[in-house]
């Protein structure tokens, strides 16, 4: 057999002789199937030839007790022949013949029942993948009994078909993991002893980085410090040592547990500027899948296609090629085809230095390849040139007119030499000549639809990274205009209510790939942020309103003016901006609905982060009613397609949409002015209106999701208690605004201990914070329970820890228990003393006070007090903090008052007083350079500490998403 022309020779010659029936025959029918094995997957006639004998071999052996034995020959050397056809769609091909063989097995009764049932299990699986339900379930209904009975090794495996494959939606079988046998496993248990992964360190499958995958996906800035990439590559060397011990074992199972493994480990560098370290290891696991011809083809597909792009990285072109072409022979689901073509000839064109390729889409392609090489020293004159130059080969019809929409020199404003004329005539050019896009789809046919969705997306991200912005939105304008279902959700204000072209139908008709889907939320993504960049241009935030220019708005006559809600020019201009912002938010909430409907949560992730970050401002100015909308829709899309594991992110956008439900509803005359504080007021707010109970119940239950959801039962879940604090406070007002008294357990149901008493106390302190307010007053728990549970906490955050105890120690003041201030006050310095500048805040408002009120006595007795309280105005230096500087010193100087008298105490105290002037003027002098004016309230006349009552018009900060904690504190409204 290892020479085929002599065997085959051999085999003709003995045919030639009309041999006697005996075990040759069967022998010779073997050798000839063997001749007769397809060298490949497409050439299917020699399979056909190949099988024809095999059955031949079969039928003869089984005529005759004495030749079974060449039946259970046959079956295995069918099956290694076969073996090729256990890629995606391709397992329908060995149903007839593979049926054939089980039923022949099972009526010469087979003694390898072990053999047997490993073939009906696999018999299945190509029913399965055929879409022969069916039959599935018919020959499931007679293999399972059989397989539990002789196999029950296997029963596990087939019982999992049963379930999970049998009653649900058909999955691709490649996609099912298949279980090895009890050996296998535990070679495979040995072998991965001595490769335990360093402690901290977590390996997960982050899904496909790929060509496909997303270029922007924010990464978690900790996990990629200079140690933690250390170590991780550490682990892949660890891993490549040990695939070259699982190639010399020679088990497939060991090798492919191995390079799946390592592939995972490989998974969070594959990033622009980490990818080039992980070449060796996954060249070494590309080779070894091929070698022994893995039927992890998916992940084998992944593997070339990230090798191609580390070789493309190095400028080997021809390389990064070849690996492109086997992935495109691994691809036998498709899922890449499109996108490995357009990769591939993007390469191919690269690499033609002299030729001039003829197809409008090629140019195009070359000319951002040209761009991509632009240095960081061109001008953006330069840059720009060359990027217009692609889009112009693109749209040759549209591009130039909507990019013209942003240039001024174009706009005229008439004779009119007014501002806001200008203004509403640059409105009114920009609008009309973004109205040109629409038209251009409607203009091509449906050909290369997807190859030129790729080359906008490429043309908006180098336009983005270059810094190019009109490029960059005119490319995604082109670019989501390919995006019909996304467009047709958009409304009347931007999509055309015209009846689609057949160019549009015909896309409508037929799905997008995964992979252009995924770009559209990507371009998505860059467009918000590049219409953010415009809007910025204009001196305008995002969902901000525009101010009218300073000078006299006139009406056209030149001689009545009028309000600007009145000017028809102005409120053009003001529609534009409004109808820009809404353009931004749409643009968010469409990328995160197509991240649900491809089940990408990092897709869904990144719209809330940008809607976070980019709204703060509205946040800090206590605006979230605007963005109830867009919140509520986010939270409920992250509700079904989870959080991506970043809990922070989803507290803070709970935390904002209650607010923004709740803010509306709080009265306006709830104040600190005039508070009787913890003392119940006899005339309350009446009962809120049937809507405004709504939205108060809708809030608590948003609250509710994301304090149980932090509650620490789940440790993956837990929060920075610092971030958690915001939503108990919001929690608690809401619960104050709908008149729910809170139980004297203080609702919390957490069996994390430490989580539990943390936030017990915090809740505790709102409470005391809502009370006095004119609102319904909380039956508060004693205050000396609250300071014992604050005392017996682990604080996981010394930062809210403080802040605790000085809240505590301000509502202890206030009831005039002077011992318990002493005590939180030494506590607070014992444990953290002047510990980091982030605490400074919260040290510098310790009542220094209540120690001279808490200690009586002659001179160097009472001293303790002051001399103690002369350190608080510098902390708030420090810290940066003028209010609290005035208040510690006019604490100060009330104690220090009665020594005066003395020449003595005079000379003990100057030093102390000179340090506090110079405190106060350098800190004066930083106030008056941040541009607050005098002549408002003077900083002496500060009240006292505020205790974190929460007020209408205030909010607390929402930190930078990935930019630490927010300063703690009661929180104000």
């Amino acid at each position: 057999m290892r020479l085929p022309e002599i065997t085959e020779d051999c085999v003709n010659l003995y045919f030639k002789g009309r041999p006697l029936p005996s075990q040759f025959r069967g022998r010779a029918y073997l050798c000839q199937a063997q001749l007769y094995n397809p060298e490949s997957m497409e050439k299917l006639d020699e399979f056909e030839k190949s099988v024809a004998q095999y059955m031949k071999a079969i039928k003869f052996g089984s005529e005759d007790p004495r030749y079974y034995f060449l039946v259970y020959n046959a079956s295995v050397l069918y099956w290694k022949m076969a073996r090729a056809f256990l890629k995606p769609n391709h397992r329908k091909y060995l149903i007839p013949s593979l049926a054939q063989i089980v039923s022949v097995l099972e009526q010469i009764n087979e003694e390898d029942k072990d053999w047997q049932a490993e073939l009906m299990i696999e018999l299945l699986e190509c029913y399965l993948e055929a879409n022969k339900m069916e039959s599935a379930e018919k020959f499931c209904a007679k293999a399972a009994p059989f397989i539990k009975t002789n196999a029950p090794n296997r029963y596990q495996q087939i019982f999992s078909i049963m379930v999970n494959d049998l009653h649900k939606p058909l999955q691709p079988s490649c996609f099912r993991n298949k279980e090895v046998n009890e050996s296998n496993k535990r070679q495979e248990r040995n072998f991965w002893e001595p490769l335990r992964l360093p402690p901290g360190l977590q390996v997960k499958a982050h899904g496909f980085h790929g060509s496909g995958s997303p270029p922007d996906q924010p990464l978690k800035v900790k996990a990629y410090t200079r140690s933690a990439v250390e170590t991780q590559l550490n682990v892949i060397q660890r891993l490549s040592s040990a695939l070259l011990r699982a190639g010399r074992l020679k088990n497939p199972n060991v090798i492919q547990v191995v390079c799946a493994t390592q592939w995972n480990v490989c998974l969070p560098l594959l990033q622009h500027n980490l990818r080039g370290h992980l070449l060796g290891p996954l060249i070494q696991v590309a080779e070894i899948l091929e070698k022994i011809d893995s039927l992890m083809t998916l992940m084998r597909c992944q593997v070339h296609m990230e090798i191609a792009h580390i070789e493309e990285d190095a400028d080997r072109l021809e390389v990064a090629m070849e690996h492109l072409q086997k992935a495109m022979r691994l691809d036998y689901l498709g899922e890449y085809q499109e996108h490995l073509k357009i990769a591939y000839n993007r390469l191919r064109l690269r690499s033609l230095l002299y030729e001039v390729p003829k197809r409008m889409e090629d140019k195009a392609i070359m000319a951002i390849e040209q761009a991509k090489k632009a240095k960081p020293k061109d001008s953006v004159r330069k840059k720009r040139a060359l990027l217009v130059t692609v889009g112009i080969a693109m749209a040759p019809d549209a591009f130039q007119i909507v990019l013209d929409g942003e240039n001024e020199a174009k706009v005229s404003a008439g004779k009119s030499r007014r501002q806001i004329s200008f203004l509403c005539a640059k409105a009114r050019h920009h609008t009309t000549s973004i109205d040109k896009a629409e038209g251009h789809l409607k203009r091509l046919k449906h050909d290369n639809r997807e190859e030129r969705i790729h080359i906008w997306a490429d043309l908006a991200r180098v336009a983005r990274k270059q810094g190019v912005w009109d490029v960059c939105r005119t490319a995604c304008r082109f670019c989501l205009l390919y995006d019909v279902a996304g467009k047709k959700k958009k409304g009347a204000t931007e999509a055309s209510l015209e009846v689609p072209s057949s160019s549009e139908m015909m896309m409508m008709g037929s799905k997008m790939p995964l992979d252009v889907q995924r770009t559209f939320a990507q371009v998505g993504f860059i467009n918000a942020e590049a219409v953010i960049h415009f809007l910025q241009s204009e001196g305008i935030a995002l969902n901000n309103r525009p101010v009218p220019p300073e000078t006299s708005v006139q009406h056209h006559t030149g001689t009545v003016v009028v309000p600007p809600e009145e000017d028809a020019e102005w409120l053009t201009y003001s529609s534009w901006i409004e109808n820009l912002s809404q353009y931004v938010t749409r643009n968010w909430l469409r990328s995160a609905e197509i991240g649900q409907e491809i089940n990408e949560p990092w897709l869904v992730h990144n719209t809330a982060v940008y809607a976070l970050n980019h709204n703060q401002h509205l946040i800090l100015a206590g605006r979230q009613r605007e963005l109830v909308e867009l919140l509520q829709s986010l939270l409920n899309t992250l509700k079904v397609t989870g959080h991506n594991g970043d809990t922070v992110m989803l507290v803070l956008l709970c935390n904002a949409l209650a607010r923004g439900l709740i803010l509306f509803w709080i009265p306006s005359n709830t104040s600190e002015k005039g508070r009787q504080f913890l003392k119940t007021t006899q005339t309350h707010i009446n009962p809120l209106e049937p809507a405004a109970i709504a939205e108060v119940k809708a809030a608590i239950e948003v609250c509710d999701f994301g304090l149980t959801l932090t509650n620490g039962n789940l440790p993956q879940e837990i929060v920075p208690i610092g971030i958690r604090q915001q939503l108990l406070a919001t929690w608690v007002k809401a619960k104050q605004l709908i008149q729910q008294q809170i139980g004297s357990k203080l609702d919390d149901e957490s069996t994390n201990e430490s989580q539990a008493q943390m936030s017990k106390v915090l809740v505790a302190l709102e409470m005391y914070s809502c009370n006095g307010l004119g609102l319904m007053d909380f039956n508060l728990p004693p205050l000396a329970q609250v300071v014992k549970m604050a005392s017996e906490c682990n604080w996981t955050d010394p930062f809210v820890e403080i802040q605790s105890l000085v809240r505590l120690a301000h509502f202890a003041y206030m009831l005039h228990d002077h011992g318990s201030v002493m005590a939180l006050a030494k506590m607070m310095w014992a444990k953290h003393g002047l510990s980091s500048p982030k605490l400074l805040v919260a040290q510098s408002a310790a009542p220094g006070h209540g120690w001279a009120r808490g200690l009586s006595g002659p001179g160097p007795k009472v001293l303790g007090g002051p001399w103690r309280s002369r350190s608080f105005p510098r902390y708030a230096g420090l810290a940066g903090n003028l209010s609290l500087v005035m208040q510690s010193t006019r604490h100060y100087w009330n104690t220090c008052f009665p020594f005066f008298s003395s020449p003595f105490w005079r000379k003990k105290l100057k030093q102390s007083i000179q340090m506090i002037i110079k405190t106060i003027n350098k800190e004066w002098s930083l106030f008056l350079g941040r541009g607050h004016l005098l002549g408002t309230r003077s900083p002496l006349g500060t009240g006292p500490f505020r205790d974190g009552a929460i007020h209408k018009g205030q909010d607390h900060a929402l930190p930078f998403i990935g930019g630490g904690s927010s300063p703690g504190g009661g929180t104000t409204w």
